[in-house]
């Protein structure tokens, strides 16, 4: 059956190559951007198959008015793809209190605005999936990332307890944590760095800014395959609540497994020592 797609974010990056592959499987797809011009240059695709609208997240009446205006256009929204975000990078100390708050507007608090206007719909449909775009990044602290690191392991924490929330109205919830993939993440148009001159800070900064222009568009994962890969799932009768994306992701998620499983054992006795009166 076919599927009818909300994605945030969908006009470059993740977002335009999972709205390309639900649209190859012959779904529905509902793009959004802030800007509608992004959004007319990436997509041409008829009003039967694709519907535009602007959208910018960290606005909770925008979120509501883009929802209805899916509904109105299609009927129904299946996916919600909550995509848009970028990285706030840079020690802690090198980023002002107005970047914090702004990280945390766009990667956080503007998925809670996005699921708060779909969730009515999905709820009364009694049917729905929600991919809720992580990180490795929300998994493994980075130093360097604090404040990105910070905004991913707060959307792992509400998808990991929202999916319990709303599974009885057979809503499921996917947490989608990719490695390197090869978009404009690591270019101006997509992060930024603390600006706030702290010296001690001065070598660390400038190993990541040389870091980041060396990645820039050499990383190994490819999106299409990604987005490939959330139609699968989508698709899937018992998608799992974690997606890692890319090898990458695995092994390094699963080294720190071990590691936390090590500091565990190791502290144990320690750990249970306060049980008790």
């Amino acid at each position: 059956m076919s599927k009818v797609w909300m994605i945030t974010g969908a006009s470059r990056g993740l977002g335009a190559f999972i709205a390309r592959a639900a649209l190859a499987a012959g779904d529905r797809v509902v793009v959004t951007a802030r800007r509608m011009q992004a959004l007319d240059e990436c997509f041409t695709e008829g009003p039967n198959q694709l519907f535009k609208q602007m959208l910018d997240v960290t606005d909770p009446q925008g979120a509501n008015a883009a929802a209805d205006a899916a509904l109105t256009h299609f009927g129904r929204i299946d996916v919600l793809v909550n995509n848009a975000g970028y990285g706030q990078l840079g020690p802690f100390e090198t980023n002002s209190q107005a970047q914090v708050e702004q990280q945390f507007q766009t990667n956080v608090f503007g998925v809670f605005n996005v699921c708060r206007a779909v969730l009515p719909l999905m709820r009364n449909q009694r049917s729905g999936h929600i991919f809720n775009l992580s990180s490795v990044g929300g998994l493994i602290g980075m130093g360097g990332a604090s404040l990105y690191s910070a905004s991913k392991f707060a959307v792992e924490g509400f998808s990991e307890a929202l999916a319990q929330e709303v599974a009885s109205f057979g809503i499921r919830v996917t947490l989608v944590e990719p490695g390197v993939f090869r978009t404009d993440f690591l270019d101006g148009s997509s992060m930024a760095f603390g600006t706030l001159p702290v010296n001690d800070y001065a070598a660390l900064v400038d190993k990541l800014q040389a870091s980041c222009a060396a990645g820039n568009h050499q990383q190994t994962g490819n999106p299409a395959k990604l987005g490939d890969a959330l139609v699968a799932l989508a698709n899937h009768d018992a998608p799992p609540l974690r997606y890692l994306a890319g090898s990458d992701a695995y092994s390094q998620v699963n080294a720190k497994l071990v590691r936390m499983h090590d500091e565990i054992e190791k502290w144990q006795a320690l750990s249970a020592s306060t049980d008790g009166f």
